[in-house]
């Protein structure tokens, strides 16, 4: 942001960790002589006891706070740092101040303003809509070719690929290299100099693509970026807005695709499961959910953006995946009667999550306690997969025959349509596209193509588990696993049952003997890297 204003003749500098001493004394000694006109601070610097103080040495005139939603608590990149801010209004009373965000929500509008002290402001909200931006979700199978076939359909254009972890961003960038593809990674784990490096190549149109981590974007203005990918599934819809705004900021067409699979949502739960704040915890479901819909139901992807922030959208964009379907429908009465059936024997008190495990049938001691298990309609969907079901309860949302009780912890309820549809006074009609949307079963090839190499320290972790059950069990480490499996599973890395009876020297009953033990091990594994 310093450069572009430099080039347009607007005096400007930044004061961060990355200045020598040297420079940071002649940027004071500007500020002194009034010769600089904007100066960018992050927070972080402000936090310093006694700095925001100093700031009266200067003839400051305006604060300008950008990317205001790291304010707010239910921002989707809340940073504590940002709430010393919150010290400008009683140190500067009478200094105007605005404040900047492309992903506000109503409730993280009202968190900036009470947060900032702002008085009576004037509240500016431009359209979410970004009309120049094609949304499609597709099924998430063999995830790197998928990326690197779509890439390869667009040839000499800049793109991001956005990845979860370290780990993905550097082996989906040494992926698309092989195939001749001009691409770097980015992330917190390499040193300034090469996120530096790596970036000056990118804006310069020496490298074509980004693979990236979510701290990639945050102050890039190149304004040629055709194509934004999501190998993974976001942590919330405003992340994933953010993301994608990154962009057509030229106005040309350009292209977000989020591959999305069954692993996503597992992998999400897994993460929220970690976070000890409930309250967090809670929000972080939340943001998942709505995930999950958007990218499941058969509903304008533009118009679920905009009404998320608030935005009326009538749907029918023609600029989605969903829009420019032309499949047939077809006919999905009898399972929505199935989800429509439990909500009401249930008296409309559950959430997604339970009434999901009453139609597949699930052994769970919520069920039993309940006695949910005695009734008519538990276990009338094991012939499909859980995915299916939460398929169908998002599509009768989108649809709104049932919909979240926000004010009873997001418990499901029927409408006058969702009513209709049970008592078979109305059919429930989905795409042929979400009848096929069942996640294809996972293979040994999907599971080598998503991990892709022995891991010796993950080995090591198995053979100490190993030992361990031996020894509880009094008997010798092989009888439990042969280390020709164990290298396997370090190959594999499977993260539940299904990806577990894929190794090999593992059948149904060491599955249910061992999995419970080794599943967890490689799960922490993961989580550490």
């Amino acid at each position: 942001q310093v450069d572009e204003a430099i080039s347009r003749g607007i005096p400007a500098a930044f004061l961060n960790s990355t200045l020598s001493k040297d420079e940071i004394t002649e940027i004071y000694s500007r500020l002194y002589k009034n010769e600089i006109k904007l100066l960018y601070l992050s927070p972080e610097r402000l936090a310093v006891e006694g700095y925001l103080e100093r700031l009266h040495e200067f003839n400051i005139a305006f604060f300008a706070i950008d990317e205001a939603h790291c304010l707010s608590e239910w921002g989707h990149d809340f940073r504590p740092d940002y709430l010393v801010l919150s010290r400008i209004r009683s140190n500067f009373p009478d200094i105007p101040m605005a404040a900047f965000t492309a992903t506000a929500t109503h409730k993280v509008q009202d968190d900036i303003i009470s947060i900032l002290k702002l008085k009576e402001p004037l509240i500016v909200r431009a359209s979410f809509d970004r009309k120049e931006l094609n949304y499609q979700v597709r099924p998430k199978t063999e995830v790197l070719s998928q990326i690197s076939a779509f890439i390869k359909n667009h040839p000499d254009e800049s793109g991001i690929v956005y990845r979860i972890s370290r780990k993905d961003v550097e082996k989906t960038a040494a992926h698309l290299k092989k195939r001749g593809i001009r691409a770097l990674p980015y992330h917190a784990g390499l040193n300034k100099e090469e996120r530096t490096l790596h970036q000056e190549l990118f804006n310069n149109d020496e490298v074509d693509v980004i693979c990236a981590t979510t701290a990639f974007g945050m102050g890039i203005n190149k304004n040629n970026i055709r194509f934004v990918i999501h190998g993974d599934l976001p942590k919330s819809m405003e992340g994933y807005y953010q993301e994608t705004g990154r962009a057509g900021r030229d106005g040309l067409d350009s292209d977000c695709i989020l591959f999305f699979g069954n692993g996503d949502i597992v992998r999400q739960q897994y993460f929220i499961e970690q976070i000890e704040d409930p309250a967090e915890q809670h929000k972080c479901r939340q943001n998942l959910s709505s995930l999950v819909r958007f990218a499941t139901v058969n509903v304008c992807r533009r118009q679920q953006i905009l009404e998320y922030f608030g935005e009326e959208h009538q749907g029918q964009c023609g600029n989605c995946d969903v829009c420019n379907d032309t499949t047939e429908k077809v006919e999905a009465t009898i399972d929505a009667q199935k989800i429509l059936s439990a909500i009401a024997r249930t008296r409309q008190g559950y959430g997604i999550t339970h009434i999901i495990d009453i139609v597949w049938g699930a052994d769970t001691e919520k069920i039993r306690s309940r006695k949910h298990d005695q009734l008519k309609t538990f276990g009338v969907g094991r012939d499909k997969t859980k995915l299916w079901w939460r398929g169908i309860i998002n599509e009768l949302i989108g649809q709104q025959a049932i919909f979240q009780d926000s004010e009873r912890y997001n418990v499901l309820c029927m409408t006058e349509l969702g009513r209709d549809i049970l008592y078979g006074r109305r059919d429930f009609m989905i795409s042929e596209t979400s009848a096929s949307r069942e996640p294809v079963p996972p293979s040994r090839e999907m599971l080598i193509e998503r991990e892709g190499f022995k891991d010796k320290n993950l080995f090591k972790l198995l053979k100490e588990k190993r030992t361990e059950i031996a020894h509880e069990n009094g008997v010798p480490p092989y009888i439990v696993f042969s280390d020709k499996t164990l290298k396997d599973m370090s190959l594999l890395k499977p993260r539940n049952n299904d990806e577990f009876l894929l190794v090999s020297g593992v059948g149904e009953k060491k599955m249910e003997a061992y999995g419970p033990r080794f599943l967890p091990v490689i799960a922490e594994y993961l989580r550490m890297e």
